[in-house]
């Protein structure tokens, strides 16, 4: 069976390698200024947040959404509710930086770069961007980068979210001090989905950390069901962009009307 994550990072180390010789790590730094963790700032104040994913496109199902841009999925998405956005950058997801730097120029709430970061360098990259947070994946990093990129982080005013797919990422995610913790309910190799793998793996996480189930939510049972058993938020790209009305979905997802 093909191994589309594997695939993912074997692409990304060629992509990294090509940024750096257009623009080194030394000249990089020289341009980041630090961010004010404005993911803590949001997330954590509110009982529950809707990060909403600008999302085109999935390496499992292709095209997702051909009738919006990823700036027009971020207006919807800030004018019905939710608290934070995801902006893909990786070319699987039809995702870039140029589009990354164009939601940045207009949305106010706080954006997660959603990438497969596996350098030092796409941390500074992703401040330089305008990047409020980052993805970090247990599964692609040893535990020491995992770490060292969460420190790297916090220094440069960003928070992460630290993805886990199973109990030995939950295990390794839960020996750092990470603040935001992403139960991902994508089988990495096969990327099908289902919210069963957060409710599984919820009695093996803090509770005391903030909790957000990512992907594989598609209805309002779905965002009830996470909710009750515990969920601080919701990551949604493929639930929203493929909805017949998007705006009521972010907003049904979002609970800007209560729904619970």
């Amino acid at each position: 069976m093909k191994n589309i994550l594997a695939e993912i990072v074997e692409n990304k180390k060629k992509i990294v390698e090509e940024a750096k010789k257009n623009l080194s790590l030394d000249e990089l730094r020289s341009k980041v200024t630090c961010g004010r963790f404005k993911m803590s700032q949001t997330v954590k104040k509110n009982y529950w947040s809707l990060i909403a994913e600008c999302k085109l496109q999935s390496p499992a199902k292709g095209r997702l959404n051909a009738t919006h841009s990823v700036l027009e999925l971020a207006h919807i998405y800030e004018n019905n509710g939710a608290k934070m956005l995801s902006v893909h950058t990786d070319p699987h997801f039809l995702g870039s930086n140029e589009d990354f730097k164009k939601v940045r120029s207009e949305i106010k709430i706080p954006l997660l770069r959603k990438d497969f970061i596996i350098d030092e360098y796409q941390i500074y990259e992703s401040r330089f961007l305008g990047a409020d947070a980052i993805l970090l994946i247990v599964r692609i990093l040893t535990p020491e980068k995992l770490k060292h990129f969460l420190y790297t982080a916090w220094r440069l005013g960003m928070d992460a979210l630290v993805e886990v797919h199973d109990k030995d990422d939950m295990i390794s995610a839960l020996e750092t001090s990470a603040e935001f913790i992403g139960i991902n309910n994508r089988n990495l190799k096969t990327f099908t989905t289902t919210i069963d793998n957060t409710i599984e793996l919820l009695p093996y996480a803090d509770m005391n950390r903030t909790l957000i189930s990512e992907s594989g939510v598609f209805t309002v049972e779905d965002v009830n069901k996470l909710k009750s058993a515990g969920c601080d938020g919701i990551l949604v790209g493929e639930g929203l962009v493929r909805a017949d009305d998007i705006a009521k979905q972010t907003k049904d997802f979002a609970m800007k009307s209560e729904v619970f």
